[in-house]
């Protein structure tokens, strides 16, 4: 019989393995037993009072209003920011790879700057564009007749606004990678076409499109949990106002584990927003599960 044996190699990677479970699975399992219990600011002084509550912390989710009104926001903030980060991306990506464009690499940087920014100095900014009354995009309003708005301060205008602040903050990312990918476009195929007599827009329908479909992917995915995750923009713009037009589930979250330290229900909430981004990054891959027989031809 022979002896079992462990690979050494095991013994070089083991380390980082017993830092991943340590530091990711391990507080990420303690997080959903906490999602069982519970566990409030009084749990938090004597872990005595703690109780197992099973599943009703997720019951209570799904009749509670604050939940359902996190959750249509947040649905409104990806439907309509997400596909708009992406096509605002994969324009610019397409501007700045065009051969008659002078002066790529600055402004490649200029348009990646506000990605780098941080989001406080980025706040400051933006609140003074979107002041009711001293504002500069109230003043361009006026210039064609249009009466000034409230931004932040109108539940009917404080998603689109953060919306736009959050493309422009974002969409450089996703410009850079469309970049890489439209350069990894073989030219010949452009040149085939035009001896076709295929036009622009043909060229992009029928080249450009289609060989970007993994990274059409990528960036939708990425996107996706990105936008899904929105917290920053609303605390720091709106606090989640006006009339909780702003409120996301990840503010819901923040808000119940750390201002009421309801932290058994904040967790609750974490784990039902880590289910939609997994099923929606899943439904996106199953869609476009043909484009990974795409390959680029070689050169």
């Amino acid at each position: 019989m022979t002896p079992f044996r462990i690979n050494p190699a095991v013994w070089f990677v083991a380390p980082a393995l017993a830092l991943i479970a340590v530091f990711f699975f391990l507080p990420v399992l303690a997080a959903l037993l906490l999602s069982f219990t519970d566990f409030d600011i009084y749990a938090l002084g004597d872990v005595g009072l703690l109780r197992w509550v099973g599943l009703d912390n997720y019951r209570r989710l799904l009749v509670d209003p604050l939940f359902h009104t996190a959750l249509r926001n947040t649905g409104y903030f990806v439907a309509v920011g997400g596909p708009l980060s992406v096509a605002v991306s994969l324009g610019m990506a397409l501007l700045l790879n065009h051969g008659l464009v002078r002066g790529k690499g600055v402004f490649r940087a200029l348009l990646f700057l506000p990605v780098v920014t941080a989001l406080v100095a980025v706040a400051v900014v933006w609140r003074y564009l979107y002041h009711p009354r001293h504002g500069f995009l109230n003043y361009a309003l006026g210039w064609f007749g249009i009466a000034p708005i409230d931004w932040l301060g109108d539940p009917a205008y404080a998603m689109p606004a953060l919306i736009l602040m959050a493309v422009w903050k974002n969409f450089g990312f996703n410009m850079i990678v469309f970049i890489a990918g439209l350069q990894s476009i073989p030219r010949r195929l452009y040149e085939a076409a035009m001896l076709d007599g295929a036009g622009p827009w043909r060229q992009f329908l029928h080249i450009t499109l289609p060989m970007l479909a993994p990274t059409f992917l990528f960036v939708t995915i990425i996107t996706l949990i990105g936008y899904c995750q929105l917290f920053a923009e609303p605390y720091v713009m709106t606090q989640g106002g006006p009339a909780d037009s702003t409120l996301s589930v990840a503010l819901l979250m923040f808000q119940e584990g750390f201002r009421w330290w309801n932290l058994g229900y904040a967790a609750a909430v974490a784990f039902v927003l880590f289910l939609i981004i997994l099923l929606g990054t899943v439904g996106q891959a199953w869609l476009r599960r043909g484009d990974s027989s795409t390959t680029f031809p070689n050169e």
